[in-house]
Protein backbone atom coordinates (compact mmCIF):
# COMPACT_ATOMS: atom_id res chain seq x y z
CA UNK A 1 0.00 0.00 0.00
CA UNK A 2 1.32 3.37 -1.06
CA UNK A 3 2.31 5.64 1.86
CA UNK A 4 -0.74 7.82 3.36
CA UNK A 5 -0.21 11.25 3.71
CA UNK A 6 0.80 13.06 6.51
CA UNK A 7 -2.41 14.73 8.97
CA UNK A 8 0.29 17.30 10.81
CA UNK A 9 -1.14 20.42 10.35
CA UNK A 10 1.63 22.68 8.34
CA UNK A 11 2.79 26.47 8.94
CA UNK A 12 0.72 28.15 6.83
CA UNK A 13 1.72 28.81 3.04
CA UNK A 14 4.24 31.92 2.52
CA UNK A 15 1.74 33.35 0.25
CA UNK A 16 -0.35 33.39 3.01
CA UNK A 17 1.80 34.72 5.55
CA UNK A 18 3.34 37.80 3.15
CA UNK A 19 -0.63 38.80 2.26
CA UNK A 20 -1.03 38.67 6.20
CA UNK A 21 2.09 40.27 6.93
CA UNK A 22 1.68 43.31 4.87
CA UNK A 23 -2.04 44.37 4.91
CA UNK A 24 -0.95 44.74 8.79
CA UNK A 25 2.46 45.88 9.20
CA UNK A 26 2.90 47.51 6.14
CA UNK A 27 3.25 51.22 6.59
CA UNK A 28 2.24 53.33 3.08
CA UNK A 29 4.56 56.24 2.79
CA UNK A 30 4.25 57.19 -0.71
CA UNK A 31 2.22 60.48 -1.16
CA UNK A 32 1.75 59.60 -4.76
CA UNK A 33 -0.20 56.77 -3.59
CA UNK A 34 -2.24 58.53 -1.69
CA UNK A 35 -2.41 61.28 -3.98
CA UNK A 36 -3.61 58.59 -6.97
CA UNK A 37 -6.05 56.61 -4.47
CA UNK A 38 -7.85 60.20 -4.64
CA UNK A 39 -8.15 59.91 -7.73
CA UNK A 40 -9.20 56.35 -7.86
CA UNK A 41 -11.66 56.98 -5.65
CA UNK A 42 -13.79 59.89 -7.21
CA UNK A 43 -13.50 57.46 -10.97
CA UNK A 44 -14.47 54.73 -9.67
CA UNK A 45 -17.61 56.44 -7.52
CA UNK A 46 -18.18 58.51 -10.87
CA UNK A 47 -18.40 55.19 -12.93
CA UNK A 48 -20.84 53.37 -10.38
CA UNK A 49 -22.91 57.09 -10.95
CA UNK A 50 -23.17 56.47 -14.39
CA UNK A 51 -24.10 53.15 -14.42
CA UNK A 52 -27.30 53.65 -12.62
CA UNK A 53 -28.72 55.47 -15.73
CA UNK A 54 -29.00 51.88 -16.94
CA UNK A 55 -31.70 49.52 -16.33
CA UNK A 56 -29.68 46.05 -16.80
CA UNK A 57 -27.97 47.04 -13.93
CA UNK A 58 -30.40 48.87 -11.46
CA UNK A 59 -32.60 45.93 -11.67
CA UNK A 60 -29.55 43.97 -9.48
CA UNK A 61 -29.52 46.51 -6.89
CA UNK A 62 -30.93 47.10 -3.56
CA UNK A 63 -31.64 44.34 -0.72
CA UNK A 64 -31.94 40.57 -1.47
CA UNK A 65 -35.54 40.67 0.28
CA UNK A 66 -37.17 43.61 -0.81
CA UNK A 67 -38.27 46.03 2.32
CA UNK A 68 -35.04 44.65 4.35
CA UNK A 69 -33.86 47.50 6.53
CA UNK A 70 -30.70 47.68 7.97
CA UNK A 71 -29.82 49.75 11.12
CA UNK A 72 -26.40 51.47 10.49
CA UNK A 73 -25.87 49.73 7.71
CA UNK A 74 -23.71 50.57 5.00
CA UNK A 75 -25.52 53.05 2.04
CA UNK A 76 -25.02 52.98 -1.45
CA UNK A 77 -23.64 56.12 -3.20
CA UNK A 78 -26.12 57.28 -5.72
CA UNK A 79 -29.46 55.77 -4.36
CA UNK A 80 -31.26 55.57 -1.25
CA UNK A 81 -30.55 51.59 -0.34
CA UNK A 82 -28.57 51.28 3.27
CA UNK A 83 -27.82 47.61 3.29
CA UNK A 84 -25.65 45.04 5.09
CA UNK A 85 -22.11 45.76 4.19
CA UNK A 86 -22.14 41.78 2.15
CA UNK A 87 -25.13 42.67 -0.31
CA UNK A 88 -23.93 46.26 -0.26
CA UNK A 89 -20.44 45.72 -1.59
CA UNK A 90 -22.03 43.57 -3.94
CA UNK A 91 -24.10 46.75 -5.48
CA UNK A 92 -21.26 49.13 -4.95
CA UNK A 93 -18.96 46.55 -6.80
CA UNK A 94 -21.67 46.35 -9.82
CA UNK A 95 -21.94 49.56 -10.38
CA UNK A 96 -18.28 50.28 -10.58
CA UNK A 97 -17.44 47.65 -12.74
CA UNK A 98 -20.79 47.60 -14.77
CA UNK A 99 -19.44 49.57 -18.27
CA UNK A 100 -16.24 48.58 -17.94
CA UNK A 101 -14.76 52.34 -17.49
CA UNK A 102 -13.17 51.73 -13.92
CA UNK A 103 -9.25 51.51 -13.47
CA UNK A 104 -7.21 48.97 -15.42
CA UNK A 105 -3.86 47.05 -14.49
CA UNK A 106 -2.76 44.62 -17.50
CA UNK A 107 0.34 42.40 -16.61
CA UNK A 108 0.86 37.97 -16.63
CA UNK A 109 -3.18 38.60 -15.28
CA UNK A 110 -5.74 41.40 -16.26
CA UNK A 111 -8.24 43.36 -13.98
CA UNK A 112 -9.79 46.09 -12.55
CA UNK A 113 -8.26 46.72 -9.07
CA UNK A 114 -10.89 49.66 -8.19
CA UNK A 115 -13.29 47.04 -8.22
CA UNK A 116 -12.36 46.13 -4.53
CA UNK A 117 -13.92 49.96 -3.49
CA UNK A 118 -17.48 47.57 -3.63
CA UNK A 119 -15.66 45.65 -0.16
CA UNK A 120 -14.04 48.66 1.42
CA UNK A 121 -15.95 51.38 1.43
CA UNK A 122 -19.51 49.25 2.09
CA UNK A 123 -17.12 47.71 5.03
CA UNK A 124 -15.90 51.14 6.09
CA UNK A 125 -19.28 53.03 6.21
CA UNK A 126 -20.70 50.12 8.10
CA UNK A 127 -18.21 50.32 10.72
CA UNK A 128 -18.09 53.84 11.29
CA UNK A 129 -22.01 54.02 11.41
CA UNK A 130 -22.14 51.48 13.96
CA UNK A 131 -19.14 52.88 16.01
CA UNK A 132 -20.81 56.59 16.18
CA UNK A 133 -24.43 54.35 17.26
CA UNK A 134 -22.35 52.97 20.19
CA UNK A 135 -20.46 56.45 20.90
CA UNK A 136 -16.98 55.44 19.09
CA UNK A 137 -14.81 57.39 16.96
CA UNK A 138 -15.40 56.44 13.13
CA UNK A 139 -13.08 55.22 10.24
CA UNK A 140 -12.19 58.08 7.61
CA UNK A 141 -11.57 58.15 4.82
CA UNK A 142 -7.98 58.17 4.86
CA UNK A 143 -8.33 54.33 5.78
CA UNK A 144 -10.26 54.06 3.44
CA UNK A 145 -7.46 55.00 0.84
CA UNK A 146 -4.89 53.16 2.89
CA UNK A 147 -7.13 49.87 2.30
CA UNK A 148 -7.62 50.97 -1.51
CA UNK A 149 -3.81 50.97 -1.91
CA UNK A 150 -3.34 47.83 -0.24
CA UNK A 151 -6.19 46.33 -2.52
CA UNK A 152 -4.88 47.22 -5.23
CA UNK A 153 -0.93 46.08 -4.46
CA UNK A 154 -2.33 42.12 -3.16
CA UNK A 155 -4.26 42.01 -6.81
CA UNK A 156 -1.70 43.67 -9.04
CA UNK A 157 1.33 41.83 -7.84
CA UNK A 158 -0.12 39.19 -8.15
CA UNK A 159 -0.82 39.56 -11.90
CA UNK A 160 2.34 40.66 -12.49
CA UNK A 161 3.81 36.85 -13.22
CA UNK A 162 0.63 34.72 -12.59
CA UNK A 163 -2.28 34.31 -15.61
CA UNK A 164 -5.24 33.24 -14.37
CA UNK A 165 -7.21 33.71 -17.79
CA UNK A 166 -4.43 30.83 -19.38
CA UNK A 167 -5.94 27.96 -16.92
CA UNK A 168 -9.58 29.52 -17.60
CA UNK A 169 -10.24 31.50 -14.50
CA UNK A 170 -11.50 34.81 -14.59
CA UNK A 171 -9.40 37.69 -12.80
CA UNK A 172 -12.15 38.60 -10.01
CA UNK A 173 -10.70 35.97 -8.15
CA UNK A 174 -7.91 38.29 -7.08
CA UNK A 175 -10.49 40.82 -6.26
CA UNK A 176 -11.99 37.83 -3.82
CA UNK A 177 -8.46 37.36 -2.19
CA UNK A 178 -7.31 41.35 -1.83
CA UNK A 179 -10.94 42.31 -0.39
CA UNK A 180 -10.67 39.32 1.87
CA UNK A 181 -7.32 40.53 3.10
CA UNK A 182 -8.22 44.53 3.74
CA UNK A 183 -11.43 44.15 4.45
CA UNK A 184 -10.34 41.37 7.62
CA UNK A 185 -7.70 44.05 8.55
CA UNK A 186 -10.36 46.54 8.81
CA UNK A 187 -12.81 44.24 11.19
CA UNK A 188 -9.99 43.92 13.13
CA UNK A 189 -8.80 40.36 12.46
CA UNK A 190 -6.06 38.85 14.25
CA UNK A 191 -3.17 38.05 12.24
CA UNK A 192 -3.77 34.60 12.31
CA UNK A 193 -7.81 35.36 11.50
CA UNK A 194 -6.33 37.06 8.35
CA UNK A 195 -4.31 34.39 7.21
CA UNK A 196 -7.42 31.93 7.93
CA UNK A 197 -9.81 34.59 5.82
CA UNK A 198 -7.54 34.25 2.76
CA UNK A 199 -6.94 30.53 2.93
CA UNK A 200 -10.82 30.37 2.76
CA UNK A 201 -10.99 33.11 -0.26
CA UNK A 202 -8.14 30.67 -2.47
CA UNK A 203 -10.19 27.69 -2.44
CA UNK A 204 -13.26 29.15 -2.45
CA UNK A 205 -15.37 28.66 -5.88
CA UNK A 206 -13.75 30.59 -9.00
CA UNK A 207 -15.78 32.38 -11.62
CA UNK A 208 -14.83 30.89 -14.76
CA UNK A 209 -14.24 33.28 -18.06
CA UNK A 210 -16.97 31.54 -19.98
CA UNK A 211 -18.90 34.88 -19.52
CA UNK A 212 -16.12 36.91 -21.32
CA UNK A 213 -15.62 34.88 -24.68
CA UNK A 214 -17.79 33.88 -27.84
CA UNK A 215 -20.45 32.33 -27.71
CA UNK A 216 -21.42 33.02 -23.92
CA UNK A 217 -20.65 36.65 -23.61
CA UNK A 218 -22.61 38.28 -21.28
CA UNK A 219 -23.47 40.74 -18.88
CA UNK A 220 -22.20 38.75 -15.65
CA UNK A 221 -18.72 39.71 -16.28
CA UNK A 222 -20.39 43.16 -15.53
CA UNK A 223 -21.55 42.01 -11.74
CA UNK A 224 -19.13 39.28 -11.50
CA UNK A 225 -16.84 42.14 -9.64
CA UNK A 226 -19.40 43.22 -7.44
CA UNK A 227 -19.88 39.36 -7.22
CA UNK A 228 -16.05 38.92 -5.65
CA UNK A 229 -16.03 41.63 -3.38
CA UNK A 230 -18.83 40.94 -1.63
CA UNK A 231 -17.56 37.61 -1.09
CA UNK A 232 -15.10 38.69 0.06
CA UNK A 233 -16.38 40.87 2.93
CA UNK A 234 -18.36 37.17 4.02
CA UNK A 235 -15.44 35.30 4.05
CA UNK A 236 -13.57 38.44 6.13
CA UNK A 237 -16.36 38.52 8.46
CA UNK A 238 -16.36 34.84 8.75
CA UNK A 239 -12.55 34.65 9.93
CA UNK A 240 -13.56 37.39 12.65
CA UNK A 241 -15.92 35.17 14.21
CA UNK A 242 -13.02 32.69 14.60
CA UNK A 243 -14.05 30.32 11.59
CA UNK A 244 -11.01 27.91 10.96
CA UNK A 245 -8.75 28.54 7.88
CA UNK A 246 -6.71 26.01 6.19
CA UNK A 247 -2.60 26.66 5.92
CA UNK A 248 -1.55 24.51 2.98
CA UNK A 249 -4.63 25.74 1.08
CA UNK A 250 -2.26 26.62 -2.05
CA UNK A 251 0.23 24.27 -1.71
CA UNK A 252 -1.87 20.80 -0.57
CA UNK A 253 -0.59 17.91 -2.35
CA UNK A 254 -3.80 16.55 -4.98
CA UNK A 255 -6.49 19.52 -3.32
CA UNK A 256 -4.62 22.27 -2.95
CA UNK A 257 -4.72 25.18 -5.27
CA UNK A 258 -1.91 25.01 -7.52
CA UNK A 259 -2.31 21.19 -8.23
CA UNK A 260 -6.17 21.40 -9.15
CA UNK A 261 -6.43 24.80 -10.79
CA UNK A 262 -2.75 26.42 -11.45
CA UNK A 263 -1.42 23.03 -13.61
CA UNK A 264 0.56 22.37 -10.59
CA UNK A 265 2.47 25.26 -10.51
CA UNK A 266 3.56 27.57 -7.88
CA UNK A 267 2.98 31.67 -8.17
CA UNK A 268 5.69 33.98 -9.30
CA UNK A 269 6.47 37.16 -7.66
CA UNK A 270 8.15 40.15 -9.34
CA UNK A 271 8.34 42.62 -6.63
CA UNK A 272 6.86 42.60 -2.75
CA UNK A 273 4.12 44.37 -1.80
CA UNK A 274 4.09 47.74 -1.35
CA UNK A 275 2.81 50.45 -3.30
CA UNK A 276 3.48 50.26 -7.22
CA UNK A 277 0.11 49.20 -8.32
CA UNK A 278 -1.46 52.03 -6.95
CA UNK A 279 1.19 54.64 -8.53
CA UNK A 280 1.23 52.87 -11.59
CA UNK A 281 -2.85 52.34 -12.03
CA UNK A 282 -4.27 52.87 -15.48
CA UNK A 283 -7.30 54.72 -15.79
CA UNK A 284 -10.00 54.38 -18.48
CA UNK A 285 -10.84 58.56 -19.39
CA UNK A 286 -12.21 58.94 -22.36
CA UNK A 287 -13.68 55.52 -23.51
CA UNK A 288 -15.49 52.94 -22.07
CA UNK A 289 -13.65 50.32 -23.62
CA UNK A 290 -11.47 47.12 -22.63
CA UNK A 291 -7.96 48.53 -21.86
CA UNK A 292 -6.37 46.80 -24.58
CA UNK A 293 -8.19 48.56 -27.05
CA UNK A 294 -7.71 52.12 -25.55
CA UNK A 295 -5.19 52.78 -27.41
CA UNK A 296 -6.63 51.63 -30.68
CA UNK A 297 -9.67 54.13 -29.77
CA UNK A 298 -7.39 56.95 -29.60
CA UNK A 299 -5.66 55.99 -32.85
CA UNK A 300 -8.88 55.74 -34.66
CA UNK A 301 -10.26 59.04 -33.24
CA UNK A 302 -7.36 60.64 -34.93
CA UNK A 303 -8.56 58.68 -38.55
CA UNK A 304 -11.86 60.08 -37.95
CA UNK A 305 -11.52 63.11 -39.94
CA UNK A 306 -9.30 61.53 -42.95
CA UNK A 307 -11.80 58.62 -43.35
CA UNK A 308 -15.57 60.30 -42.32
CA UNK A 309 -16.56 60.78 -45.68
CA UNK A 310 -14.55 57.92 -47.59
CA UNK A 311 -15.69 55.03 -45.46
CA UNK A 312 -17.52 52.86 -48.83
CA UNK A 313 -13.82 53.97 -50.16
CA UNK A 314 -12.19 51.70 -47.85
CA UNK A 315 -10.31 48.67 -48.99
CA UNK A 316 -8.95 47.24 -45.61
CA UNK A 317 -8.06 48.21 -41.91
CA UNK A 318 -4.60 46.84 -40.63
CA UNK A 319 -4.66 47.05 -36.79
CA UNK A 320 -0.70 46.33 -35.72
CA UNK A 321 -0.99 45.62 -31.72
CA UNK A 322 -0.09 43.16 -29.00
CA UNK A 323 -0.62 39.83 -27.86
CA UNK A 324 -2.61 40.29 -25.02
CA UNK A 325 -5.97 42.14 -27.41
CA UNK A 326 -5.56 39.25 -30.00
CA UNK A 327 -5.77 36.76 -27.64
CA UNK A 328 -9.25 38.77 -25.75
CA UNK A 329 -11.08 40.91 -27.87
CA UNK A 330 -10.12 39.85 -31.82
CA UNK A 331 -13.58 39.15 -32.91
CA UNK A 332 -15.35 37.99 -35.84
CA UNK A 333 -18.60 37.46 -36.60
CA UNK A 334 -22.13 38.56 -34.70
CA UNK A 335 -22.15 40.33 -31.52
CA UNK A 336 -25.21 39.53 -29.33
CA UNK A 337 -25.06 42.08 -26.64
CA UNK A 338 -23.43 44.76 -24.80
CA UNK A 339 -21.21 42.78 -23.53
CA UNK A 340 -19.88 41.19 -26.56
CA UNK A 341 -19.44 44.22 -28.06
CA UNK A 342 -17.23 46.20 -25.62
CA UNK A 343 -14.76 43.52 -25.50
CA UNK A 344 -14.49 43.42 -29.69
CA UNK A 345 -11.43 45.86 -31.01
CA UNK A 346 -12.84 45.82 -34.45
CA UNK A 347 -16.31 46.97 -33.17
CA UNK A 348 -14.38 49.37 -30.55
CA UNK A 349 -12.52 51.34 -34.02
CA UNK A 350 -15.46 50.99 -36.40
CA UNK A 351 -17.15 53.56 -34.20
CA UNK A 352 -15.01 56.46 -33.87
CA UNK A 353 -13.68 56.19 -37.14
CA UNK A 354 -17.44 56.22 -38.55
CA UNK A 355 -18.59 58.47 -35.73
CA UNK A 356 -16.04 60.27 -34.17
CA UNK A 357 -16.44 59.05 -30.33
CA UNK A 358 -16.97 56.21 -28.18
CA UNK A 359 -19.54 55.96 -25.90
CA UNK A 360 -21.12 53.83 -23.07
CA UNK A 361 -24.16 54.44 -25.44
CA UNK A 362 -22.63 53.11 -28.14
CA UNK A 363 -22.95 49.36 -27.20
CA UNK A 364 -26.28 49.47 -27.04
CA UNK A 365 -28.67 47.84 -30.32
CA UNK A 366 -29.29 50.85 -31.47
CA UNK A 367 -26.13 52.26 -32.54
CA UNK A 368 -25.23 48.77 -33.07
CA UNK A 369 -27.94 48.33 -35.68
CA UNK A 370 -25.99 50.75 -38.14
CA UNK A 371 -24.51 48.35 -41.17
CA UNK A 372 -21.45 50.42 -41.61
CA UNK A 373 -20.23 49.25 -37.94
CA UNK A 374 -20.33 45.24 -38.99
CA UNK A 375 -18.74 46.04 -42.95
CA UNK A 376 -16.04 48.00 -41.18
CA UNK A 377 -15.06 45.38 -38.76
CA UNK A 378 -15.43 42.31 -42.07
CA UNK A 379 -12.43 44.26 -43.02
CA UNK A 380 -9.97 44.71 -40.40
CA UNK A 381 -7.07 42.35 -39.55
CA UNK A 382 -5.50 42.20 -36.74
CA UNK A 383 -1.70 41.87 -36.97
CA UNK A 384 0.84 41.07 -33.44
CA UNK A 385 3.68 43.35 -33.19
CA UNK A 386 6.46 41.24 -30.85
CA UNK A 387 7.75 44.36 -29.67
CA UNK A 388 4.18 45.80 -28.76
CA UNK A 389 3.81 42.72 -26.77
CA UNK A 390 7.52 42.47 -24.96
CA UNK A 391 6.64 46.61 -24.15
CA UNK A 392 3.56 44.96 -22.76
CA UNK A 393 5.08 43.27 -19.96
CA UNK A 394 8.12 45.36 -19.90
CA UNK A 395 7.63 46.79 -15.99
CA UNK A 396 9.56 49.63 -17.40
CA UNK A 397 7.19 50.78 -19.69
CA UNK A 398 4.14 48.91 -19.19
CA UNK A 399 2.62 50.12 -22.35
CA UNK A 400 -0.52 49.47 -24.36
CA UNK A 401 0.37 49.68 -28.39
CA UNK A 402 -1.67 49.75 -30.82
CA UNK A 403 -1.36 51.19 -34.57
CA UNK A 404 -3.97 51.50 -37.07
CA UNK A 405 -3.50 51.91 -40.79
CA UNK A 406 -6.39 52.27 -43.87
CA UNK A 407 -6.21 51.46 -47.10
CA UNK A 408 -8.61 52.64 -49.96
CA UNK A 409 -9.70 50.63 -53.09
CA UNK A 410 -7.65 53.25 -55.29
CA UNK A 411 -4.37 51.64 -53.91
CA UNK A 412 -3.90 54.94 -51.43
CA UNK A 413 -3.18 54.60 -47.68
CA UNK A 414 -3.36 56.97 -44.62
CA UNK A 415 -0.02 56.97 -42.60
CA UNK A 416 -0.02 54.39 -39.56
CA UNK A 417 -1.40 56.16 -36.43
CA UNK A 418 0.60 54.40 -33.57
CA UNK A 419 -0.41 55.26 -29.89
CA UNK A 420 1.67 53.61 -27.09
CA UNK A 421 0.88 54.93 -24.10
CA UNK A 422 -3.28 55.40 -23.34
CA UNK A 423 -4.55 58.89 -21.89
CA UNK A 424 -4.60 57.12 -18.47
CA UNK A 425 -1.10 55.95 -18.56
CA UNK A 426 1.13 57.22 -15.56
CA UNK A 427 3.39 58.38 -18.32
CA UNK A 428 0.38 60.53 -19.17
CA UNK A 429 -1.07 61.66 -15.51
CA UNK A 430 -0.33 64.89 -15.73
CA UNK A 431 -2.40 65.16 -19.01
CA UNK A 432 -4.62 62.59 -17.80
CA UNK A 433 -5.92 64.10 -14.42
CA UNK A 434 -7.69 67.24 -16.20
CA UNK A 435 -9.79 64.99 -18.39
CA UNK A 436 -10.68 62.08 -15.30
CA UNK A 437 -11.80 65.72 -12.91
CA UNK A 438 -14.09 66.49 -16.38
CA UNK A 439 -15.28 62.98 -16.12
CA UNK A 440 -15.93 62.69 -12.59
CA UNK A 441 -17.93 66.24 -12.83
CA UNK A 442 -19.87 65.05 -15.50
CA UNK A 443 -20.86 61.76 -13.72
CA UNK A 444 -21.99 63.58 -10.77
CA UNK A 445 -23.96 65.75 -12.70
CA UNK A 446 -25.53 62.96 -14.15
CA UNK A 447 -27.70 62.06 -10.22
CA UNK A 448 -26.73 64.76 -8.22
CA UNK A 449 -28.03 68.87 -8.29
CA UNK A 450 -25.45 71.37 -9.09
CA UNK A 451 -24.75 72.23 -4.79
CA UNK A 452 -24.30 68.60 -4.01
CA UNK A 453 -22.36 68.05 -7.24
CA UNK A 454 -20.09 70.92 -6.23
CA UNK A 455 -19.57 69.99 -2.48
CA UNK A 456 -18.42 66.46 -3.24
CA UNK A 457 -15.94 67.65 -6.25
CA UNK A 458 -14.75 70.45 -3.98
CA UNK A 459 -13.99 67.94 -0.76
CA UNK A 460 -12.48 65.62 -3.60
CA UNK A 461 -10.00 67.93 -4.85
CA UNK A 462 -8.73 68.70 -1.54
CA UNK A 463 -6.53 66.00 -0.41
CA UNK A 464 -6.08 66.84 3.64
CA UNK A 465 -9.83 67.21 4.07
CA UNK A 466 -10.82 64.55 2.04
CA UNK A 467 -8.69 62.15 4.28
CA UNK A 468 -9.67 63.57 7.78
CA UNK A 469 -13.70 63.27 6.61
CA UNK A 470 -15.23 60.37 7.95
CA UNK A 471 -16.14 57.75 5.99
CA UNK A 472 -20.11 58.29 6.78
CA UNK A 473 -20.08 61.36 6.38
CA UNK A 474 -18.69 61.36 3.16
CA UNK A 475 -21.19 58.49 1.90
CA UNK A 476 -23.78 60.71 3.27
CA UNK A 477 -22.68 63.51 1.02
CA UNK A 478 -23.63 60.92 -2.27
CA UNK A 479 -27.65 59.79 -0.56
CA UNK A 480 -30.18 61.19 -3.15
Amino acid sequence: MGSQPSNVRPEPDQVLVDIADYVTKYEIKSQEAYSTARLCLMDTLGCGLEALGYPACTKLLGPIVPGTVVPHGAKVPGTQFQLDPVTAAFNIGTMIRWLDFNDTWLAAEWGHPSDNLGGILATADWLSRTAVAHGKAPLIMRDVLTAMIKAHEIQGVIALENSFNRVGLDHVILVKVATTAVVAQMLGCTHEEIINAVSNAWIDGHSLRTYRHAPNTGSRKSWAAGDATSRGVRLALMAKKGEMGYPSALTAKTWGFYDVLFRGQPFKFQRPYGSYVMENVLFKISFPAEFHAQTAVECAMQLHPLVKGRLDEIDRIVIRTHESAIRIIDKQGPLSNPADRDHCLQYMVAVPLIYGRLTAADYEDDVAADPRIDQLRAKMECVEDKQFSQDYLDPDKRSIANGITIYFKDGTKTDEVVVEYPIGHRRRRKEGIPLLEAKFRANLARRFPPKQASAIFELCQDQQALETTPVHEFVDMFVI
